[in-house]
């Protein structure tokens, strides 16, 4: 049974390495994750399960221990889902090993970066194609059971906010993106189980997938949201959430 979640962005720039020069522009989307993950381990789960984008590649299920790294964003860090304080996760992997894809890096260096160790971890990689039902059914199951289940689901809102952002300026991206942060700061399940789906595609909108997995996992629940950081800096939109 799901008893909380988080839902954070997964932009590799949260990574201080990664944005360089430009860290500290993100300092309160960190920090609103850093709160996030809070509400999470008070709730004291059973089981954490980090839910988010991948490409073919990174999708299906990833163990405790699985290794991710940045050196394809041009820094050399390496991070580790569930090794927090774990000297391992340093030693470079064997280049046969199965690798975290990027959203899953990011939420394994936040949890490393609060030392998360109170319940075992998995991962979970999706693919954001994956049918709205399908997306519902998989939070179904992941919550299925007496455990108590908690869901850390990363991904980014709309990626066409600006005219410099990675999608351009798309005029429809604002206004699916204040129904996001409102779905997700409310709980909406029926909001996030209705998100569209070929709108999200054009828009770039990467938690699409991930969101309604989530919404899936919380049916039967009563679970309150609150909305603790919205914002599109580089013209994509970035929503921090907790469910409790």
């Amino acid at each position: 049974m799901l008893v909380a979640a988080a839902v954070c962005p997964c932009p590799p720039l949260l990574v201080p390495e990664v944005a360089a020069g430009a860290a500290a522009e993100l300092d309160i989307a960190r920090a609103a994750c850093t709160d996030a993950l809070g509400v999470l381990a008070a709730a004291r789960p059973d089981r954490l399960v980090v839910v988010g984008p991948a490409e073919q590649s990174g999708r299906g299920t990833h163990p405790e221990g699985t290794r991710g790294s940045f050196r394809g964003f041009g820094v050399d860090v390496e991070v580790r889902l569930g090794s927090a304080g774990d000297a391992e996760a340093q030693v470079p992997a064997p280049a046969s090993e199965r690798s975290l894809p990027p959203s899953l890096a990011v939420a394994a260096w936040l949890l490393q970066r609060i030392g998360w160790s109170d319940a075992p971890i998995e991962g979970l990689g999706v693919g954001e194609p994956l049918a709205a039902e399908r997306c519902i059914q998989v939070g179904r199951e992941i919550a299925a059971g007496a455990e108590r289940l908690a869901l850390l689901v990363m991904g980014d809102a709309s990626a066409c906010r600006t005219l410099k952002a990675p999608g351009y300026l798309d005029e429809r991206a604002a206004p699916f993106d204040a129904e996001v942060a409102r779905a997700l700061g409310a709980a909406d399940l029926a909001a996030l189980k209705a998100l569209d789906t070929e709108l999200a595609s054009e828009l770039k909108a990467s938690g699409r997938a991930p969101w309604q997995v989530l919404a899936g996992a919380a049916e039967g629940t009563d679970l309150a949201g609150a909305l603790l950081y919205e914002d599109a800096p580089y013209g994509v939109g970035y929503v921090v959430a907790t469910w409790s």
